[in-house]
């Protein structure tokens, strides 16, 4: 018989972005797989791939206590049904909650993929007084599964903060890139564009670059600064509309909305921008850099795993406007610098961040959980 896979995740939209190439890969390996997430736009591509769905409803939106223990039970009963041979839990939510669902439901073998720490470990104050209460869940939960992480910053967060067993850990760079699909294209004629491309989120440092474009305008610095994607309605970070809109009208940037042909869109900037405060290894990058694109980051988790400081792009300070400002300036005026550093990006990308690698890499670890005894 075929082992049965199961992942649970979200939002169908993320399984798409970042996990449906792994679940194609497990599929043609001989597994049958089937996801378990919230119905949406994206339902008929992944029934499309050959890969079963099932709805299921997670709230993304805070740490209610009552809500989250009826989707544990919710899960629960999921997992006694389908009689998963190894689930795959994407994302700190489902990892807490799925951990919990699957003893419940006595289904031993189990993958965590802790795709960044979250609020929980960035030092923001959302999470209130229930954030170290989660954390110390996440760390029980956490045991007995093997655990993938996307940076070693992660990795040793886990095991010294979380008491995660370091046999228990297992890192691997992310998603992967699709490394035919973003190719390296030459810079467009015209004003030089500078592109925030991320969900629209306060962590991603969103503010910081509308900051860093003010200063740049006023100081006369000829470009273009442009934010693609979408407030996330659902993550309490989530970057207000009418800022958006007051900042288009201000003139101080572009606001191009959700795209989905991301190789189209990195083809059309000139240096890409990501000043967020953690990841766990942030793909918009990864695709930047297959791209052959310069970047301009954070020295933070996650995105000093993508960008080698001068090397294929340059690190600043979290949270400082005029540290990211400054460095865009160098870019803006150095075009040979800029392409230097992308092509050493594609080369980077090229090397470390490849899907084959990222796949192989994963079904690696579904092969030894499954010659063990599921006792």
């Amino acid at each position: 018989m075929r082992p049965r896979l199961l992942f649970v995740v979200t939002e169908d939209w993320y399984f798409v972005s970042h996990r449906l190439p792994l679940a194609v890969a497990a599929r043609e390996a001989g597994f049958e797989v089937a996801v378990a997430t919230r119905p949406g736009e994206d339902r008929e591509r992944i029934e499309a791939a050959g890969i079963r769905f099932l709805p299921l409803e997670i709230d993304r939106r805070g740490m209610n206590p009552f809500n989250e223990a009826i989707s544990v039970i919710r899960l629960a009963r999921l997992l006694r049904r389908e009689r998963p041979d190894l689930v795959h839990l994407v994302a700190l939510k489902p990892v807490l909650l799925g951990n919990l669902a699957a003893r419940l439901a006595g289904v031993r073998r189990r993958v965590s993929a802790v795709a960044g720490m979250g609020f929980l470990f960035t030092g923001e104050k959302r999470g209130g007084m229930l954030a170290p209460v989660v954390r110390r869940l996440l760390g029980q939960a956490l045991r007995g599964s093997r655990v993938i992480v996307q940076n070693p910053d992660d990795a040793r967060l886990l095991q010294e903060d979380l008491g995660v067993p370091a046999e228990e850990l297992r890192l691997i760079r992310g998603a992967g890139v699709d490394l035919e699909k973003f190719q390296p294209w030459p810079e467009p004629s015209g004003t030089p564009v500078v592109m925030l491309p991320s969900r629209l989120l306060w962590d991603k440092g969103v503010g910081e670059f509308v900051e860093a474009a003010r200063r740049l305008r006023a100081d006369g610095v000829q470009a273009r600064f442009v934010l693609v994607g979408a407030p996330d309605p659902a993550n309490p970070a989530a970057v207000p509309r009418a800022d958006l809109d007051q900042w288009q009208e201000e003139g101080v940037i572009e606001w191009w909305g959700h795209r989905k042909e991301m190789a189209t869109v990195l083809a059309q900037a000139h240096l890409v921008c990501l000043p967020s405060y953690r990841e766990g290894l942030p793909k918009v990058l990864i695709e930047a850099a297959a791209c052959g694109r310069a970047i301009v980051t954070c020295d933070v988790p996650g995105c000093r795993e993508v960008v080698a400081h001068d090397e294929n792009g340059l690190l600043v300070p979290s949270r400082d406007a005029a540290a990211l400002a400054d460095a865009i300036r160098t870019l803006l005026e150095d075009p040979a610098r800029r392409r230097r550093l992308g092509e050493a990006g594609r080369a980077r990308a090229e090397r470390l961040f490849g899907q084959q690698r990222v796949n192989e890499e994963t079904l690696a670890i579904y092969r030894e959980l499954l010659a063990e005894s599921p006792a």
